[in-house]
C-alpha cells in the first residue's frame, strides 16, 4: 500500500490543478462579462497576473462605457508591469493617463509609464534611446506632479539613468583612446568634461585627454608637433590645477617634462618658413 501512496498524490494534485485550469478555462471562454471581471480582479488581487492580464485583455472592448473600464484599464497595464513586460506596460500606462486625465489612478500610471521605461532601459554599452526616452517621461511626471509621493524614486530613477549616460559617454571616450584615435579621444573627453562638470570620472577624463594630446603630438608630423606640444602644456596646466594630489601626478609630470624637451628640439615656426 505504501508504494503506491506517491503516485496517489501526484495524480491527487495534478487532479487539483485540472480542476482549477478548468475552471479559469471556462471563465475564458464565457460572455459573461460581469463574472469575467470579478474573475479577474480576484486574480489581481490574489497576484496572479497572468490570468488577470488575459481576461482583462479579452474584457477591455466589451467594458467600454462601463465604469468599470477605466479600473479595468489601469489593472491590465499593471499587470504586464508585474510580469516584467516593461515596454507594454508604458505602451498601456500611457494610453490610460492620455484617455482618463482626471483619474484617481492617473498620477499613478504616469508614474508607472516611466517607471517601465526606467526598468526597460539598456546596460550603458548598448543605444541608449530608451534611457532618453524614460528621462523624458521622468521629466514629465515631476513637472505634472511636483507634490507626488512618486516624486523620490522619479528623482532617483532619473539620477541612476544620468549616471548610466555619463558612464557611456566617458567609456565611448575611452574607447577611442585605447585604439589610439588620439584626437578623436581628446574631443571626446573636452565634451565629457564640458557636459559632466560634476562627474566622478573627471579627474581620469583629464588625464587621458592629457595623455592622449601628448601620444598625438609625438606621431604628429614636424609642421603640427609644436602646435600640439603647446596643448599638451596647456592640459598639463588644468590638470595639475584641478587635481594637485592627483596618483597620476608623475606620470602628467613625465608628459610636460617630454613635451618641452620635445618643442626644444623643434624649429621655431617662423624660422621653419623660411
Amino acid at each position: 500500500m505504501l508504494s503506491f501512496r506517491p503516485a496517489f498524490f501526484v495524480l491527487l494534485v495534478s487532479t487539483l490543478l485540472l480542476g482549477s485550469c478548468s475552471g479559469y478555462q471556462k471563465l475564458l471562454k464565457s460572455s459573461d462579462v460581469n463574472k469575467k471581471y470579478e474573475a479577474a480582479v480576484q486574480y489581481y488581487d490574489k497576484g496572479d497576473f497572468f490570468k488577470a492580464g488575459t481576461l482583462l485583455e479579452d474584457l477591455i472592448p466589451l467594458l467600454k462605457g462601463r465604469p468599470e473600464a477605466e479600473k479595468a484599464q489601469f489593472y491590465f497595464a499593471n499587470t504586464n508591469y508585474r510580469q516584467r513586460n516593461y515596454v507594454l506596460s508604458a505602451y498601456y500606462f500611457k494610453s490610460f493617463a492620455d484617455t482618463y486625465p482626471n483619474s484617481q489612478y492617473a498620477e499613478e500610471a504616469t508614474f508607472l509609464n516611466a517607471k517601465s521605461l526606467f526598468r526597460d532601459s539598456p546596460e550603458f554599452e548598448l543605444d541608449q534611446t530608451n534611457t532618453y526616452s524614460a528621462l523624458e517621461s521622468i521629466q514629465d511626471f515631476l513637472n505634472r506632479y511636483p507634490s507626488s509621493q512618486f516624486r523620490p524614486e522619479a528623482e532617483n530613477m532619473s539620477q541612476e539613468l544620468q549616471k548610466k549616460l555619463e558612464n557611456k559617454a566617458f567609456q565611448s571616450a575611452k574607447l577611442y583612446y585605447n585604439v589610439r584615435y588620439y584626437q578623436a579621444a581628446v574631443t571626446a573627453f573636452s565634451s565629457f568634461q564640458q557636459q559632466y562638470p560634476a562627474s566622478a570620472f573627471n579627474e581620469d577624463a583629464a588625464f587621458l585627454k592629457l595623455s592622449a594630446q601628448y601620444d598625438l603630438a609625438k606621431e604628429s608630423v614636424p609642421e603640427k608637433q609644436r602646435e600640439r606640444y603647446l596643448d599638451v602644456l596647456s592640459f598639463y596646466q588644468a590638470f595639475i590645477d584641478n587635481y594637485p594630489q592627483s596618483r597620476n601626478l608623475k606620470a602628467a609630470e613625465s608628459m610636460y617634462t617630454a613635451s618641452r624637451d620635445e618643442m626644444a628640439k623643434l624649429k621655431p615656426a617662423d624660422t621653419a618658413a623660411k
